[in-house]
């Protein structure tokens, strides 16, 4: 199996390992569960850039620490991830609800290529960083500090939401030409047995450096 297809499976081990812990926990006083994106935040064609959209040079490669997402009140550190010794991608530690994670193995944000950030839906004190990301809009900025000193600022694309059986490889996985950024966690809909059954993902391009 080559490099490239142990990313997507790895994703796909932790994708499910970020869903519905606290709201399976607390079962049957859950009154709500994370907000899911609109059909109206979904690609109208696919993840392409349209012609003539801004896009920002791409940096050269240096790891990120922090990530900003102001629409839905995210602010927090960030972790490396890397791949267990069964090729699957690690997971933000569960017990750090204020924490996202990245594939340090893959292309770090505003680099050029498909940069992943993962982070929790909730665990088992309530919900987690990425709990809201279903309800980022078309537009929105994503801002993430990088260890040099830059901060890149990246604009929403699309907001989708795919079954765990639907789950889109080469969609979410696949390369670009410019600096591109996925953000992922659990969503779609929810039994109190199993969790999530499936997984919220924002596409994003690099807008502006600072």
């Amino acid at each position: 199996m080559d490099r490239t297809a142990l990313k997507a499976r790895g994703w796909l081990v932790v994708i499910a390992a970020l869903c519905g812990t606290w709201l399976v926990h607390i079962g049957a006083a859950v009154r709500t569960v994370a907000p899911q994106p609109s059909a109206a935040e979904a690609f109208a064609a696919g993840p392409e850039l349209r012609p003539g959209t801004p896009v920002a040079e791409p940096l050269r490669s240096s790891g990120p620490v922090r990530i900003r997402i102001p629409g839905i009140g995210v602010d927090a550190p960030m972790t490396g991830l890397g791949l267990g010794a069964d090729g699957s991608l690690d997971a933000p530690p569960a017990g750090n609800r204020n924490l996202a994670g990245w594939f340090e193995g893959g292309t770090p944000p505003g680099a050029e290529g498909t940069a992943i950030v993962a982070g929790h839906v909730d665990n088992a004190q309530g919900p987690s960083v990425f709990y809201a990301l279903g309800s980022l809009k078309k537009g929105a900025a994503v801002e993430i500090d990088r260890r040099d000193g830059r901060t890149a600022v990246f604009s929403v694309d699309a907001v989708e939401v795919y079954g765990k059986d639907d789950f889109p490889d080469k969609r979410v996985y696949g390369a670009t030409a410019h600096a591109s950024l996925r953000l992922i966690t659990c969503g779609g809909g929810f039994d109190r047995e199993t969790g999530y059954q499936g997984n919220v993902v924002a596409y994003a391009h690099l807008t502006e450096v600072r």
